[in-house]
């Protein structure tokens, strides 16, 4: 069986719990590294460099992205996000399972170069709940959470596009399914061609 780890797109909308999912995947399970995304956008509270995001300024990223040291970008409320290359190599060499928590523009980016990604789209059971739980968050102000809103609509359109859907109503939930979804991935036969081949 091929040991060569899967890469796995998490994408969901704003206030949509994939963060705490990723979390709770990553703590209950040692098989996964999780991608530290490279962003422009400033710290939140309680938020370290080189743990939740790669902090840099404008022109870092920018000249990253010239030198070819990014898998995908995009720009997402007015910040740069984009994936270190060298991190994600590094770990599916290593037979781990990658997660990339990155929005649509990006996943499909990744999904085009490396056709053989897992798209998982992670979503809150309702539109009210998305905006109770952005609401409730506390980081953003109305008009953040007005394009937050706008945002997720756009990204509707590719949800389409993904492999999976999975609905956060439960995160307990949410991490089981999305564990299964990935482990049964590694038993599809377009991941193990070589074995059926001999």
């Amino acid at each position: 069986m091929n040991t060569r780890g899967i890469l796995l797109v998490v994408s969901g909308f704003a206030g949509s719990g994939k963060g705490t999912v990723m979390k709770a995947l990553m703590k209950e399970h040692d098989n996964y590294a999780l991608s530290i995304s490279a962003t422009t956008r400033q710290p939140r509270r309680g938020e370290e460099n080189g743990r939740e995001y790669f902090f840099v300024t404008k022109d870092k990223f920018e000249s990253m992205i010239a030198h070819e040291e990014l898998l995908e970008y995009a720009q997402y409320v007015d910040n740069y996000y984009g994936t270190p290359k060298f991190y994600v190599d590094e770990q599916l060499a290593a037979g781990k399972d990658v997660i990339l928590e990155i929005e649509t523009q990006g996943a499909l980016i990744i999904k085009e170069k490396y056709p053989d990604t897992l798209l998982c789209f992670v979503m809150p059971p309702s539109i009210k709940e998305l905006h109770r739980r952005l609401v409730e968050r506390g980081t953003e102000t109305e008009d953040v959470i007005a394009l937050r809103m706008q945002q997720g609509i756009r990204e509707a359109q590719a949800i389409e596009k993904y492999d999976y859907l999975v609905i956060n109503d439960d995160v307990d939930e949410c991490v089981r399914r999305l564990h299964e979804t990935i482990q049964s991935a590694h038993y599809s036969t377009t991941r193990n061609k070589e074995m059926i081949e001999k």
